[in-house]
């Protein structure tokens, strides 16, 4: 027994003593041309690695310096530089026969510069497929080199930068980035996981299985994970451009999943204090949105298959495409919803720019809607129909604004407006809203129709119609209805009579539509006098 524990012993002394021996006798930088060339061939990229040193009780080589180079038609720097590298190894074949079996890669602190072309084209796209001579000659075919195996990659503490050439926009920035494949291999799929924090505030995590690498353009290769993104700041992060006015934080819970060169997106999106408009405010509620996306990366563009939007209980869907190659986003996208809680759309109001009269709430009633948005994001066009049913804005009251009117002095003051139909056609664009075919029932007025527009400033230049649901007063004003202007602002609206369309209404009565009061007027205030 003594000598068995005496034999077990020398063995342990003699392996550390080989341990720290080991590092003296073998010379890591002769592996080097091998790891250089075995990395090389495996992305399609020159890699270079620094000092070499062989350490046994960490289990590998570590290079003090790595750096794989980038396309030459993207730039001349490196597309990746970290602080060092270790690869772990397989000793015994080390030690007897110095060959060099890599099981697993650790890369620390890279910094990776990612350029997109506005046509879709990454600097990595050429990755897996060629080697150096081949991006060096695009012409030539693409050669396959040996499938490179390892159990287990990872990259610690990185930082990844989005650019796209031409663009103006803020680069999209991943800093914390961890990523750990298992089992690569260039020829079969793989699990992956990755996670990082957006510049600008919010989180990304990726957690699926990819590949095989499609060989020449490693951006199209097939995956599919589940992706979770929390408190992304779409301002902060680069993501959306400040021109458009739109801004929040967005939180997805989903998955995506790329298949023959097309990215399928499905899942839920939260975004809060949203703002939707220049000038908007951020919402108070936040938005939930069902996704169902389909984007294809080699066109820049994608289509909206069927988003459904819940703002509380009021429920839209949304519908249309979009394209990224332009700058801004351009889309083309239709809104429809029918029977929705105007007291759930009231609170996105400031999100959209929308302004009620002072003091003035919407406590009740319903909203259909159905709206197209096209073109740049910063000059969006957004056109359609809105109806509404008993509609009541608390607290303000329309019927006293219309006594400056003599012929709605009989008209009681109400201490709410209640709205039971409500019709127009809308056109909304940087310039402002147009309002048209506008028609409204109130319950203590009748009905009131016109048109006008409300300036990005919230100023209004309205020219009204209003028909007196009395056919006493019908009687008593001699005509079927009265003319009005509103003028002021959406938060202190000014009533006041249309003297020229009263005095035209007045004559064409009088004179069976035979005269004009413009013509009238002008000769009596502005036009010359006959010699």
């Amino acid at each position: 027994m003594k000598r068995t524990i005496r034999i077990v012993g020398i063995v342990v002394v003699l392996l550390i003593a080989a341990a720290l021996v080991l590092p003296f006798l073998i010379d890591a930088n002769q592996f080097r041309p091998s790891l250089e060339s075995r990395l090389t061939a495996a992305l399609g990229r020159e890699v270079k690695l620094g000092n070499l040193k062989v350490s046994v009780f960490s289990g590998g080589v570590s290079a003090s310096d790595l750096a794989v180079a980038d396309d030459p038609a993207f730039s001349k720097t490196p597309f990746l530089r970290a602080q060092s590298l270790h690869a772990s190894v397989a000793f015994m074949p080390l030690i007897f026969s110095r060959k060099l079996n890599i099981t697993a890669i650790t890369i620390n602190q890279p910094q990776i510069s990612l350029v997109e072309t506005p046509a879709g084209v990454f600097n990595f796209s050429g990755m897996g497929g060629r080697n150096t001579a081949d991006v060096a000659q695009p012409s030539a075919p693409p050669s396959r080199p040996a499938d490179l195996a390892v159990a287990l990659i990872k990259i610690s503490d990185g930082r990844i930068t989005l650019e796209k050439t031409g663009s103006h926009a803020k680069p999209l920035v991943l800093d914390k980035l961890n990523i750990e494949v298992k089992n690569f291999s260039e020829a079969t799929q793989f699990p992956f996981s990755l996670s990082a924090a957006l510049s600008g505030g919010g989180t990304l995590n990726l957690t699926g299985n990819a590949g095989p690498i499609s060989a020449g353009s490693a951006a199209s290769t097939p995956f599919n994970a589940k992706l979770t993104a929390t408190h992304v700041d779409l301002i902060g992060s680069g993501i959306v451009d400040p021109s458009t006015g739109l801004a929040g934080l967005a939180s997805v819970d989903g998955a995506a999943e790329s298949a023959h060169g097309a990215i399928n997106l499905t899942g839920k999106l939260k975004a809060d204090q949203l703002v939707l408009a220049r000038g908007g405010k951020p919402a108070k509620r936040a938005v939930e949105i069902d996704l169902d996306l389909a984007h294809d990366p080699a066109r820049q563009s994608g289509e909206v298959r069927q988003m459904t939007i819940h703002l509380g209980n009021a429920v839209a869907k949304l519908t249309g495409n979009y394209r990224l190659d332009t700058e801004p986003a351009s889309v083309n996208l239709r809104l429809t919803g029918s029977k929705m809680p105007l007291t759930e759309l009231a609170t996105f109001l400031p999100a959209l720019d929308i302004a009620l009269p002072a003091g003035a709430s919407i406590d009740q009633g319903t909203a259909d809607v159905n709206l197209t948005s096209t073109g740049a994001l910063d000059k969006l066009v957004t056109e359609g129909t809105v109806d509404a049913e008993n509609a009541r804005l608390a607290n303000y009251d329309f019927a006293s604004k219309l006594q400056v009117l003599h012929e709605f002095t009989a008209i009681k003051s109400q201490p709410h407006t209640l709205i039971q139909t409500l019709s127009a056609h809308l056109r909304e664009s940087p310039a402002g809203t147009n309002v048209d075919s506008l028609r409204l029932v109130i319950a203590s007025i009748g009905a009131i129709t016109g048109s006008g527009t409300v300036s990005p400033a919230h100023a209004l230049d309205f020219k009204m119609r209003a028909a007196p649901g009395s056919a006493a007063l019908n009687s008593l004003t001699g005509s079927a209805t009265i003319p009005f202007t509103i003028q002021g602002t959406a938060e202190n609206p000014v009533v006041r009579p249309d003297v020229r369309g009263i005095v035209n209404d007045r004559l064409q009565s009088l004179t069976g539509g035979k005269t004009n009061a413009g013509g009238i007027l002008n000769g009596i205030f502005g036009g010359k006098k006959k010699q």
